[in-house]
């Protein structure tokens, strides 16, 4: 009788968590509140610079290599391509969610993000090439949701985008606003373009000699 009351409860569980939605995580899960409360203010998150520029039957490539830092090492790499795009304006795409003052430890706004593709000026958005894979958790953040599930840290980053056109939501969860952000730069070798988030979630860049 204990064994099928284990077994039930370990089906009920997987029933639960397939069934969970991100509303509930966000109202119940004390562990993710926890991991967001503990959001610390972020600077650097990452950079490219150019490996490569050539012209090809009239048209120039860029052959570029992305790369995310760490949270807490900003000398350690946690994702890094290359990508071969048309022209010489590159376009880095990223999703924001934005956190009121009310939901972290110090009192200050925080945000955090996903790297979503990156694609020229003459490549329609949704045909960029992908930098992190849609619906997982970016490397980037693994230390702070440690303590959830997999499938709760899935459910997560797959689905806190469906709340960006329910304000209401928003408020409830202490969750400011869910945007795109896309920044974009001429591109020229010997150069690295430093990317960089606020507290506010604006991404920028800053461009630096590349040593």
């Amino acid at each position: 009788m204990a064994v099928v009351l284990v077994a039930a409860g370990y089906f009920a569980r997987g029933f639960f968590l397939r069934e969970m939605t991100i509303h509930q995580l966000l109202n119940e899960n004390k562990q993710l509140k926890t991991a967001i409360t503990n959001l610390t203010t972020e600077e650097q998150i990452g950079y490219a610079k150019v490996l490569k520029q050539e012209t090809k039957d009239g048209k120039t490539w860029t052959t570029l290599r992305f790369v995310e830092t760490a949270r807490d090492d900003k000398l350690k790499k946690i994702v890094e391509k290359d990508y071969t795009i048309e022209g010489d304006v590159v376009h880095f795409d990223a999703l924001i969610v934005k956190f009121n003052d009310k939901m972290v430890m110090d009192g200050k706004e925080r945000a955090m993000y996903l790297w979503r593709r990156v694609y020229g000026e003459t490549t329609a958005p949704q045909n960029g090439f992908a930098i992190e894979s849609p619906g997982r958790e970016p490397q980037r953040y693994a230390d702070l949701m440690k303590r959830l599930s997999i499938k709760q840290r899935e459910l997560f980053w797959s689905n806190i985008w469906d709340l960006a056109n329910n304000p209401e939501k928003l408020n409830d969860f202490g969750i400011t606003a869910i945007y795109g952000n896309a920044i974009y730069s001429q591109l020229k070798p010997g150069l690295i373009y430093v990317f960089k988030i606020s507290p506010t979630g604006q991404v920028y860049r800053e461009v630096v000699p590349d040593m």
